[in-house]
């Protein structure tokens, strides 16, 4: 890699991934940790304080390999990038609407590639614009390389949230509301609080301390003997960090 390709992959890599607060907090989804990831990559791209927007982004597979920590060099990485990106548009998540109804929204409405050229195109679906353009207030951002190194997947999705409550220093969640959040309301293996606090709180903790511009902390609050919320406590660890 040449000392220029080197400074571009490191300018990329500070880009700002930024998102509605209401796509953070209110809505139910579940991606892969490669997927989160994707997403993110492709915010990164997006100017939200644009009024025009533009849903339509074309970018090299090679540097979305690098940035994302995918073997570039492996001849399979095309077929894992076209991969990743089907699943990705194969996707969908419950959206909370203002009157409290829910709807079903992709992520990507359309993934092209092109082995020849090395570009891969997607459209964003329409239905996420307001989540992604023209945000004037009650959005978070953060540079992409928070995540990049983060292990599971989450990592990234707690880090989101605690990042959209930052400003608050402290938020509660009842246990429940967590879990479903997370869309792990069902798996049996995280039915018991000592579980998903090792299996899922711990380890975002973890990863979030020793990787990102915030800290957190979390206390069960117990109703009885039982866990029946959380409470995380948020340090940012760079003050002038937003741009």
């Amino acid at each position: 890699m040449t000392p220029e390709e080197s400074f571009e992959l490191t300018k990329k890599k500070g880009y700002l991934v930024v998102k509605g607060n209401d796509l953070i907090q209110r809505n139910r989804f579940e991606l892969s940790l490669m997927e989160q990831k994707t997403v993110a990559y492709i915010c990164s791209m997006i100017k939200p304080i644009d009024s025009g927007f533009q849903s339509e982004y074309e970018f090299k597979i090679r540097d979305y390999c690098k940035i994302c920590d995918i073997d570039y060099d492996n001849g399979a990485n095309y077929a894992y990038v076209k991969e990743t990106l089907k699943k990705l548009r194969d996707r969908s998540m419950w959206m909370t609407l203002e009157d409290g109804s829910e709807t079903v929204v992709g992520w990507l409405d359309r993934v092209t590639t092109n082995k020849k050229s090395g570009l891969a195109h997607i459209r964003i679906d329409d239905r996420l614009i307001p989540y992604l353009f023209d945000l004037k207030q009650q959005f978070t951002q953060y540079q992409l390389y928070n995540i990049l190194g983060m292990k599971s997947a989450f990592s990234v999705r707690i880090y989101e949230l605690m990042k959209s409550y930052s400003f608050r220093h402290t938020i509660i969640f009842e246990l429940n509301e967590l879990k479903e959040l997370l869309m792990v309301e069902h798996v049996k293996s995280y039915v018991n609080y000592k579980d998903f606090r090792v299996k899922v709180l711990e380890k975002a903790q973890t990863e979030i301390n020793e990787l990102t511009d915030i800290n957190i902390e979390f206390e069960p609050i117990k109703t009885g003997r039982k866990v029946t919320s959380i409470k995380f406590i948020i340090e940012e660890k760079f003050k002038n960090s937003r741009k």
